[in-house]
């Protein structure tokens, strides 16, 4: 079960550099991309489009659970820092549960006015890329 409310309060009381710190820490915990997966990504599908960064996202919903799978370059921590605190918080909830996720995520943890607009942007086009896929997918 997701606990938003927890990690929010954690990362509210972080400086800057420390809340920072913490999104590269998580970036070291992105599981690798399943080997049946692979081939899908070469062919370019589950590109998320809206965000600079070449990532991979792949969402199923089996049995009412969100599995949720991603690639993400280690050249960008802070993307793959974000994608791996999401699947850590996403994978194996319910759909409900991945719909109550907060849209404005990248606020409540105080990371929007350090990580520049682009950025999140594609962001918060990641989590609404899971939401989506989760609602089509249930």
């Amino acid at each position: 079960m997701p606990d938003f409310a927890k990690l929010i309060a954690r990362y509210k009381g972080l400086d800057r550099t420390t809340r920072l710190e913490a999104l590269l820490d998580w970036s070291k915990k992105l599981p690798e991309l399943p080997a049946e997966l692979v081939p899908l990504k070469d062919q370019g599908v589950g590109r998320v489009h809206e965000c600079q960064t070449p990532v991979f996202l792949y969402v199923e919903v089996t049995e009412g659970m969100v599995r949720i799978h991603a690639d993400v370059p280690r050249e960008s921590p802070t993307v793959r820092g974000f994608l791996s605190l999401l699947i850590k918080q996403l994978d194996g909830a319910t759909p409900t549960e991945v719909e109550a996720t907060p849209q404005d995520l990248l606020d409540q943890l105080g990371l929007t006015q350090d990580l520049g607009m682009t950025r999140t942007q594609g962001l918060t086009a990641i989590l609404g890329r899971i939401k989506r896929s989760v609602r089509d997918k249930s």
